[in-house]
């Protein structure tokens, strides 16, 4: 079926105009690109701190059997193709920052053998090279803000390392990354299209959005929640720590992993429904009581964060999404679990319910004493 465009004559005036109007805002949309709010936080830090790993995002993919690198390469070059954010960098222009989308670029998978005699000390060798590469910093302003990495084990065993700047990704990003790595392979190695859905938006077309929706009454209803929510907060939450707390930050963490059996995990499901909360709820209550017990504080105040994707639209999409909800409990010691689950059950619905205002704004507005 062949289709054919109407000439000129054929439009009316009216049409004419309208159309006009539409490639203007268009021009004008490419001309320039704004960052979303959560993006410009990042980008402030950036110029704060340069040459800085801090904001790296790493993952790891350990792939058995045989590989063929090539079309690996091809499937990554494939998604950076399809989503924008994986070829932007910014730009300060007369001193604000702007997305500049390159409409081409792609990355070489850099295959990297780890030596060693034993397969131990391959693996250790491997684990240096991935300390190496996530800790290399970004320069946003010229850099492909994503690398791939192809660590080779054994002959058919290997690791695939990407690492991505924060202000381009999200954790949410990375399952779309895989899903969609997934799906390119296997049309690049046996010829089964990928059939991923057209993308709906670019990353760009959200960022111009929240900068045009968040203003106005829009801001001033979610900036009311969130004044009301952190009025009258005391102190910040001391915690009584067993060594000297550093006068700057240092930035080194670490974290646990601890597993519950499953008749303790289907008790706390079975306790989260009867109470018709989430097990975030529960387990949120309980760090809650737990600050309690260490800090002596009934006014506690925890960041957590949010996907930031309650739109169809962003749910494909790769791109820095997340958000940091405020979520403060206020309870006294004489509450029993049940009743502090249902405070906190009820300032996490608040918040989900608020939960556009990005947490920048918060911080601008309300000025918190910070440490």
């Amino acid at each position: 079926m062949s289709t054919v465009a109407p000439s000129a004559a054929s439009i009316s005036t009216a049409r004419r105009s309208l159309l006009a109007e539409r490639l203007r805002k268009a021009a004008a949309l490419n001309a320039s690109r704004p960052l979303s709010f959560a993006q410009q936080r990042l980008w402030f830090i950036d110029q704060l701190e340069p040459n800085s790993a801090l904001y790296n995002i790493a993952t790891l993919a350990r792939i058995q059997g045989p590989l063929n690198g090539p079309a690996l390469e091809r499937s990554i070059n494939a998604i950076i193709a399809r989503h924008e954010p994986l070829r932007t960098r910014f730009v300060c222009k007369e001193e604000s920052p702007e997305q500049i989308v390159d409409p081409s670029a792609c990355l070489t998978l850099q295959t990297v053998p780890a030596l060693g005699e034993t397969h131990e000390e391959r693996e250790n060798q491997a684990r240096a090279i991935i300390r190496m590469e996530v800790a290399r910093p970004f320069d946003l302003s010229a850099d492909l803000l994503i690398r791939a990495h192809l660590i080779e084990l054994e002959k058919e065993q290997h690791l695939l390392l990407i690492v991505m700047h924060h202000i381009v990704s999200d954790e949410w990003s990375l399952k779309v990354f895989f899903r969609e790595l997934a799906a390119f392979y296997r049309q690049f190695t046996d010829g089964t299209e990928a059939s991923l859905p057209e993308l709906p938006i670019q990353y760009t077309d959200y960022a111009a959005w929240q900068r045009n929706w968040m203003q106005g009454e829009v801001f001033e209803l979610q900036l009311a929640y969130w004044r009301e929510q952190l009025a009258n907060r005391s102190q910040p939450t001391e915690f009584q720590c067993d060594v000297p707390r550093h006068s700057k930050p240092n930035f080194k963490g670490g974290h646990e992993v601890r597993v519950l059996d499953k008749d303790l995990s289907d008790k706390i499901k079975r306790f989260a429904s009867n109470e018709q909360s989430t097990l975030f709820m529960v387990t949120l209550a309980a760090f809650n009581a737990l600050v309690y017990r260490y800090t002596g504080s009934t006014d506690v105040v925890i960041g957590s964060p949010i996907a930031g994707r309650n739109r169809v639209e962003t749910e494909g999409l790769i791109g820095f999404f997340v958000n940091t909800l405020a979520l403060r409990t206020r309870f006294d010691p004489n509450l029993s679990f049940k009743d502090l689950l249902q405070k906190v059950r009820e300032t996490t619905l608040g918040a989900y319910a608020h939960q556009d205002l990005p947490f920048e704004q918060i911080v601008e507005k309300l000025q918190p004493e910070r440490s």
